[in-house]
């Protein structure tokens, strides 16, 4: 896996990025704004190459691949680059790739700068009439006119330019009536031409994810010098939150349009359909940023002294060109559930990629092979997503082949894998219907006494931990305390002996039932700072005066509160210092590489597509009908979003990155996606959805419940956009 550049796009993306600043700065942008063109400013990026950046070096150009030319335009997104660089770009690649005198005398001027090209995305054949995207400036337009591919003269008087939203040069011309030059007539300059368009989609997107950046950076900057009742108004969660979420949604926007090319370069089946996807979302995803972004200043927000009413409307400007972004998701359904063919364009060299390993790929095929060997049908039976689904004889089997503790070092006993094996191996167990909530609990308390615990505690229980015969719990949750753990009431109080009492109420110990020992928080100094006064210990559930009581979920599944009253422990089952709790918690955080729920997310997509092709609507198949074809390719899209961000977190911990909270959006961002698409298929698949039965339905029903919980257990969203906002945006902190 590799979220990295090579060293010469690194170099080429910092001159943009200094020349994009100087020339493209935001009073630059103000003073084009009348044209929406800065002439300048192309000449500037035609002497850097840009403009030639996607023209064969066999034609004079580059000759570098698309994702070079997407970082391109993500810094032209950050700085609302006055001209239509996505259409030019384009353009120039079609006149080299067509050729032709006529192309080849263009071609020159264009990578020169001293003339603009653009592009028509409808058949003048049956709309001479159309919006061209730099239509104002542009002296020729490639445009397909039924089965040929035509190079257009725009003369002046055929422009009819309007004041339009973002003062960009868009023109509304009679391409039918202007002289034309046949450049190609055949099915594969139809397909270049249509493989142009393509490009296009993901220039657009790449631009958009740079403005949507770039607002809410602005919007964060601001948010941490305007004060609203004596404080910061970055502080409050209601301009913070937002900014977070969106966060997530222009990176994972971002990621898409990696995805796309990285599937186009690998000929992956769904390489149309990631194009289309990766357009619609950073429509979408920059619409929703540079509003919330807008909103973050408030009444000064809606004036033109402030820079970010030019995002806003920027953000707008760009996709609606090609129309409505709404029919791309639909395209995307197309593509993915109807067989639709793309015509997809060269990508390049892409030095990005999102393959887990060999490693990966092995642990998988062991896992599959040991369900194969050990695991009975009545075994699956009984299997469960919550820790109802623990099978002692299974446990220990596991253990034995040592797939039990996947992510535990192995100076502890553990499996000792990588990010990316893990993800791999998880994936593996749910494709076999396989969860084990326990195993990953009980991991985490044997590391903990593996770093923290004295000799004793260690010789008594890590060597059944490790053999699989006994499984832990935490009792981290209090009542009234919810996510936050550093308000645990529950009391250690040392004896004269030097052992200890427990005494209070833990809350969410799921798995006690079945547990023979807890990890527990406990509070054992009340008269300093909250997070200071808490202990660590390991208590035996089955200690004299402890007590389980059930609690039911509606999701299937049961959790406990445990009472503790006068649970007496010796001193040796004490896990690190007295009153560094905390410290001691922290050593399962090396355990987490940014997870989340993308596992779900994709059994969850596999069980919807096949109940709509159980589904019968007017006599044809649900699958069949492009609405839900195209709400199959929204679920899509956000799993897509989900595996790519948990991706970044996990390369960013391999790799030893600067992390700015990667983890948190993993989870976060996943576990949103996972409730509004399970809320969102069971509509769909109504009212078969509703019912229990075995099969997909079964699967449905049950993630719809399972869902509910995602966004609360392991930190709620609220706890962890906090996170993302004061890490990776860099705004003051929300919580005391």
């Amino acid at each position: 896996m590799n979220f990295d550049l090579t060293d010469d796009q690194e170099m080429m993306r910092d001159m943009f990025v200094r020349f994009m600043d100087e020339h493209s700065s935001i009073a630059r942008v103000r003073a084009a704004a009348p044209s929406g063109f800065d002439p300048a400013l192309w000449t500037g990026l035609a002497e850097l190459g840009a403009l030639s950046i996607r023209v064969p070096e066999e034609a004079g150009g580059l000759g570098l691949g698309l994702f070079d030319a997407v970082l391109l335009m993500e810094e032209a997104g950050r700085t609302l680059v006055s001209g239509p660089l996505a259409e030019t770009l384009v353009a120039a690649r079609m006149l080299a790739l067509l050729g032709g005198d006529a192309a080849t005398a263009l071609l020159g001027r264009v990578m020169a700068g001293e003339a603009v090209a653009s592009i028509a995305f409808h058949d003048i054949a049956t709309q001479p009439v159309q919006w061209i995207g730099g239509g104002q400036v542009a002296q020729a337009v490639v445009a397909r006119r039924g089965d040929d591919i035509v190079l257009i003269d725009v003369q002046d008087g055929a422009r009819v330019a309007e004041e339009n939203l973002a003062d960009t040069p868009m023109a509304h011309i009679d391409l039918g009536a202007l002289p034309q030059v046949v450049l190609a007539s055949s099915a594969d300059a139809v397909a270049t031409f249509a493989s142009g368009v393509e490009e296009w989609k993901l220039l657009v997107a790449a631009g958009l994810a740079g403005i949507g950046r770039e607002a809410l950076k602005l919007a964060a900057a601001y948010a941490c010098e305007r004060k609203q009742f004596d404080q910061f108004i970055g502080q409050f969660q209601g301009i913070s939150h937002p900014l977070a979420d969106l966060l997530c949604d222009v990176d994972g926007g971002k990621f898409l349009v990696w995805k796309a090319i990285r599937d186009i370069a690998d000929g992956a089946p769904e390489a149309g359909a990631a194009i289309s996807i990766a357009a619609w979302w950073n429509s979408d995803a920059a619409g929703r940023a540079v509003a919330q972004a807008l909103h973050t200043f408030g009444g000064y927000g809606l004036t033109t002294e402030y820079d970010i009413f030019l995002f806003n409307l920027r953000a707008k400007a760009w996709p609606l060109l090609l129309g409505d972004p709404q029919r791309l998701i639909t395209e995307a359904g197309r593509r993915l559930f109807a067989g639709e063919q793309a015509a997809l364009p060269d990508a390049g060299d892409m030095p990005v990629n999102f393959d887990l390993g060999d490693d990966a790929r092995a642990i998988t095929q062991e896992i599959e092979d040991f369900f194969a060997a050990h695991v009975t049908p009545e075994m699956r039976e009984a299997f469960h997503y919550s820790w109802e689904g623990y099978n002692p004889d299974l446990n220990r089997k596991l253990a034995a082949q040592n797939l039990l503790y996947l992510g535990l070092p192995q100076d502890v006993g553990g499996r000792g894998l990588s990010a990316y094996e893990k993800t791999a191996a998880m994936d593996a167990f749910e494709a076999e219907g396989y969860n084990n909530p326990a195993a990953n609990v009980t991991q985490m308390v044997a590391l903990i006494v593996h770093r923290f615990g004295s000799e004793e505690l260690k010789a008594a229980i890590l060597p059944e931990i490790m053999r699989g015969e006994v499984i832990c719990s935490l009792g981290y949750s209090e009542p009234g305390a919810g996510s936050d753990v550093f308000a645990a009431q529950c009391r250690a109080t040392q004896e004269a002996d030097g052992s200890w009492r427990i005494d209070g109420t833990k809350m969410f110990t799921s798995g006690a039932n079945l547990s023979t020992y807890v990890l527990m928080l406990c509070r054992t100094n009340p008269d300093v700072a909250k997070h200071k006064g808490l202990t660590m210990f390991i208590v035996p559930l089955k200690a004299e005066g402890v007590t389980i009581q059930p609690v039911h979920t509606f999701q299937d599944e049961r959790t406990n509160i445990t009472f503790y009253d006068g649970v007496k422990i010796p001193d040796s089952w004490r896990l690190g210092a007295v009153d560094g709790g905390v410290r001691t918690m922290s050593a399962s955080l090396e355990l987490e590489h940014g997870g989340g729920f993308a596992k779900y997310q994709r059994a969850m997509l596999h069980a919807a597509e096949t109940l709509c092709q159980e589904i019968q609507r007017d006599g044809q198949p649900l699958i069949a009908d492009a609405g839900a074809q195209a709400r199959l390719a929204r679920t899509a899209a956000n799993l897509w979003a989900s595996e790519l961000i948990a991706f970044r977190a996990n390369w960013a911990s391999m790799e030893k990155k600067p992390n700015l909270a990667y983890g948190p959006m993993a989870k976060m961002f996943s576990s949103e996606k996972f409730q509004s698409d399970a809320r969102d298929l069971m509509d769909l698949t109504a009212p078969l959805s509703l019912s229990k039965r075995k099969g997909a339905a079964a699967e449905i029903n049950m993630f719809y419940r399972h869902a509910q919980g995602a966004t609360i257990y392991g930190g709620t969203s609220e706890v962890h956009r906090s996170m993302i906002a004061e890490r990776a945006l860099g705004l003051p902190r929300t919580r005391a």
